[in-house]
């Protein structure tokens, strides 16, 4: 290759286009299988990001284990009421339910592939957290415990 009267050798260009490429992609929307650094009420866990709906539908489905401080956030495009099941899903979880500015207003227990639906009692639910069962309170977070929403919307942008 030669640029402006100026051999450059081969090794140097390969290795300026490879770094063109990485830092393109850089540039690429994280994959549902990136865990993220998150926290709600000051106690700091991981976790993936749900966005779009297939990645709502099958959520924490088909898995035998989830970390002790892991856990899956699904986010919503407008408040509603949230409903969960647990179709093939093994770990019992807590799920957690947020309004839009990441107050967290209750939780509720969810048990292995029990299929009867588990709705928030309010209809302005942006966000929900799956976590093992039990960490909500082994952690002392309770209602009405903030995310925070700095790391969670860097989290969202990251997905998109």
């Amino acid at each position: 290759m030669k640029i402006c009267n100026f051999r450059i050798p081969p090794a140097i260009a390969a290795a300026a286009v490879l770094a063109w490429g990485c830092a393109d992609a850089q540039k690429r929307a994280a994959g549902f299988e990136e865990e993220f650094e998150l926290s709600v009420g000051g106690k700091e866990f991981s976790a993936q990001v749900a966005v779009t709906d297939s990645e709502k539908a099958r959520g924490l489905m088909f898995r035998d284990f989830l970390k002790e401080d892991g856990g899956m956030v699904f986010v919503y495009d407008s408040p509603q009421r949230a409903s969960f099941w647990m179709k093939n899903t093994k770990i019992p979880l807590d799920l957690a339910f947020f309004t839009a500015d990441g107050t967290l207003t209750e939780v509720k227990k969810l048990y292995p592939n029990n299929l009867d639906p588990v709705a928030s009692s309010r209809d302005d639910i942006t966000y929900c957290i799956e976590m093992n069962s039990g960490w909500f309170s082994k952690n002392g977070v309770y209602p009405p415990a903030k995310l925070d929403m700095r790391k969670l919307e860097a989290a969202i942008g990251a997905r998109k």
